[in-house]
């Protein structure tokens, strides 16, 4: 977890905020001043002064207990931006044409935003039956294959903080609703690197997702493919699994450029 802090390099005072951001959302979960200190080999002093700084702005947030630190909305939205970029979408959205054109179907890349899933960019199908969902358009996590994924790959403590605060509301007749069957259902998509979405979010709908991943194998960003049932069946998707994982590791080396 450490990679890609290399704190021997004594990187200049303004630089050290960008190492503290990074260490957070790197971490499994929130870090303490301690942590931190030990991580980035910098006085707890020092540190304290620019967490605090940090916090005021907007970059991180402290948790309940007062002690430990995690990314704050500000921070969030600065990655959320940069996907959004219109030179970083110019370049990824050759990727996702490429693969429209094998798959036949819509292709998406979305981000976890808070608690919900937020979709950065599409390119549909030219096939007349499609479901339309613009760019920066917010779904529920619980009941679509990217959410669903974006869950499954987080640290347990980090899910369960955060199943706590969802609403499993019914989208339709076959949402998970049920605590326990969607945990059992996000452990089997932790195992297969694949999320899956059989007409839980909307009705004659069905999609999967699989993870694009930075170079610590964090999941950053979800490549979705979504089709009616009158045209694909949830295997037909799962069949387009490997050139899906093909263009999800063209984005993640657009991304991340030592991969």
């Amino acid at each position: 977890m450490s990679a890609g802090l290399d704190s021997s390099a004594n990187p200049d005072r303004s630089l050290r905020a960008l190492l503290v951001l990074e260490a957070i959302a790197l971490a499994d979960a929130p870090m303490s001043l301690a942590q931190l200190s030990h991580r980035l080999a910098t006085p707890k002093a020092t540190l304290l002064r620019m967490v605090q700084a940090l916090e005021r702005l907007g970059f991180l947030l402290r948790e309940v207990d007062e002690k430990t630190y995690l990314l704050g909305p500000r921070a969030t939205q600065l990655g959320l931006r940069l996907l959004r970029n219109d030179v970083v979408m110019q370049r990824h959205r050759l990727i996702l044409e490429s693969l429209v054109r094998t798959l036949g179907e819509t292709c998406n890349l979305t981000a976890l935003d808070g608690n919900r899933v937020i979709y950065i960019d599409r390119v549909e199908t030219s096939e007349p039956l499609r479901l339309h969902v613009e760019p920066g358009t917010h779904v529920p996590l619980h009941c679509t294959a990217s959410g669903k994924l974006f869950l499954a790959e987080m640290a347990a403590d980090a899910r369960q903080q955060l199943l706590q605060c969802l609403q499993l509301t019914a989208q339709t007749p076959r949402t998970i609703t049920d605590m326990g069957l969607l945990q059992a259902e996000l452990e089997r998509i932790g195992s297969r690197g694949v999320g899956i979405d059989s007409e839980e979010f909307v009705a004659g709908m069905v999609a999967v997702a699989v993870p694009i991943r930075d170079v610590h194998g964090h999941c950053v960003a979800a490549l979705a493919c979504h089709a009616p049932t009158a045209r694909k069946s949830l295997n037909d998707l799962i069949d387009g699994i490997e050139s899906m994982r093909d263009a999800a590791a063209q984005l993640a080396a657009m991304f991340n450029p030592n991969l």
